[in-house]
């Protein structure tokens, strides 16, 4: 007769605890998006560089009582690229857009905004990255949701482009919007 080791029970233990855990995942309401400690919450302090010969901006600018975005960005960034002609839109369409530039060099920045425009109402930038780490952005592209009290609304990970704008994005811009009005 076999003899039963306690060992034995390891693995099918493990494989249920991992099960679970799946599971648990799966059934979130909002499996593709990464959680942020700061909605709900005053946005972080900025203690950054200004980007010489553009305005800059800081913690107390993001409570001036209307909506607003900050968007994280590099110029070596693709999908920054990709999501450059709608952050100009929001702009164009009166919407305050404020940039923080991530481990990027001010003359690569400034060379980009020269090539592509700025959309920015004020735009500093984080060379260590510090302030980045602060707000919780993990890559570029992150843009916040913020409103006229500096509280931060939603943050959305990645490019804003394609159905993620405007399924995702959008719709909480929209009700920041209304409850701005």
């Amino acid at each position: 007769m076999a003899k039963f080791s306690p060992l034995m029970a390891v693995p099918p233990l493990v494989f249920a605890g991992l099960a679970g855990l799946f599971l648990f995942g799966m059934g979130r309401d909002a499996p593709n998006e990464l959680p942020s400690t700061f909605v709900g919450s005053q946005a972080p302090a900025l203690d950054v560089v200004a980007l010489e010969g553009y305005d800059s901006f800081d913690s107390a600018t993001l409570q001036d009582g209307e909506v607003k975005l900050v968007n994280f960005w590099a110029s070596w960034c693709p999908p920054c690229r990709a999501e450059h002609p709608n952050l100009m839109k929001f702009a164009a369409e009166g919407l305050p857009v404020y940039g923080v530039t991530i481990r990027d060099p001010h003359d690569q920045s400034i060379r980009f905004l020269q090539d592509y425009g700025n959309p920015f109402t004020g735009i500093v930038a984080d060379t260590t990255m510090r302030q980045a780490i602060n707000w919780g952005v993990s890559a570029p592209p992150e843009t916040f949701i913020i409103n006229g009290d500096g509280e931060v609304l939603y943050r959305f990970t990645g490019p804003l482009v394609g159905s993620d704008l405007e399924q995702r994005f959008l719709p909480e811009l929209a009700k920041a919007r209304a409850l701005q009005d």
